[in-house]
C-alpha cells in the first residue's frame, strides 16, 4: 500500500521508500511516498521547484524608514487655559524713585470760632505743593490713595463743645468733637485713608466751637500724604 503525503510513525516499522533510512530526508519541494516493508511496489518521488519569494528584509528596512519620515505639520492647537499667578515681585529702586512724592504739613496759628474752613497757615512740609495755606485745603492732581489725620485744640472755659469736620468736596468723611467738662482745653481728632481723583479736595470744617491756634506751638494740625499712586 503506497501512502502519499503522509509521515508513518518510525516504531511501528514503517521505512522510507529510498532504502528505509530513517535519517534520510526528501529535498524541499519534492513529494515522497512510503512503502511498507514487504511490498513490490517502488516508490516514486516528483521534485517540483517553486517561485522566488521576496526578500523580508528588504520590506521590513521599508517599512522602517518610512516610518521614521516626518509629515507635515499640523495645525495650531487651540490656547490652553492660563496659569495660576506667581508671587509678587520685590520693588525696585526704579520703582520707588517713579512714587509720587506728595504729603504736607501745616499748624493753626489764628484762632478761630464758629462755622469755617480752618486754614493752617504755618506750613511746615509741603512736597508737591498740594496743600494751599490761604485757603486751607488740599487738592489731588495725581489719582490714588490718601492718608490724613487732624488735631484741634478746642479753646474752652465757657462750657462750650467744639465740633471739626474732615470734608472730600463738602461731604463729610470724618467727625470729632471736644467737651468743655471742668477744663479749659480738650482736642478734637481724627484720620482717614480716602481714595482721590484729580480736583478732589480735602479741608478741615470747624462746625460749632473754638479752635486754639498759637504763632509758636502748632497745638492745632492738618498733615496727610499719598500712600500710593493708581
Amino acid at each position: 500500500m503506497i501512502a502519499t503525503g503522509v509521515r508513518l510513525p518510525r516504531d511501528r516499522g514503517y521505512g522510507y521508500s529510498q532504502g528505509n533510512q530513517p535519517d534520510q530526508r526528501q529535498p524541499p519541494g519534492s513529494v515522497a511516498a512510503y512503502v511498507h516493508p514487504g511490498s513490490s511496489r517502488r516508490a516514486r518521488t516528483r521534485r517540483e521547484d517553486g517561485s522566488q519569494g521576496s526578500d523580508g528584509r528588504t520590506r521590513a528596512t521599508w517599512t522602517r524608514r518610512s516610518a521614521r519620515e516626518r509629515g507635515p505639520p499640523g495645525p495650531p492647537g487651540s490656547p490652553g487655559a492660563p496659569g495660576a499667578n506667581g508671587p509678587n515681585g520685590a520693588i525696585s529702586a526704579a520703582t520707588y524713585n517713579t512714587v509720587p512724592k506728595i504729603a504736607f504739613y501745616a499748624g493753626l496759628k489764628k484762632q478761630h470760632e464758629g462755622y469755617e474752613i480752618l486754614k493752617f497757615d504755618d506750613v511746615v512740609t509741603n512736597l508737591g505743593n498740594h496743600y494751599d495755606p490761604s485757603s486751607g485745603k488740599f487738592t489731588c492732581s495725581i489719582p490714588g490713595i490718601y492718608f490724613f489725620v487732624y488735631h484741634v485744640l478746642m479753646r474752652g472755659g465757657d462750657g462750650t463743645s467744639m465740633w471739626a469736620d474732615l470734608c472730600k468736596n463738602n461731604q463729610v468723611r470724618a467727625s470729632a468733637i471736644a467737651q468743655d467738662a471742668d477744663q479749659n482745653y480738650d482736642y478734637a481728632s481724627n484720620s482717614v485713608v480716602l481714595h482721590l481723583e484729580p480736583g478732589d479736595e480735602i479741608y478741615i470744617k470747624l462746625d460749632g466751637g473754638k479752635a486754639h491756634g498759637g504763632n509758636n506751638n502748632k497745638y492745632s494740625t492738618f498733615s496727610g500724604f499719598m500712600l500710593y499712586a493708581d
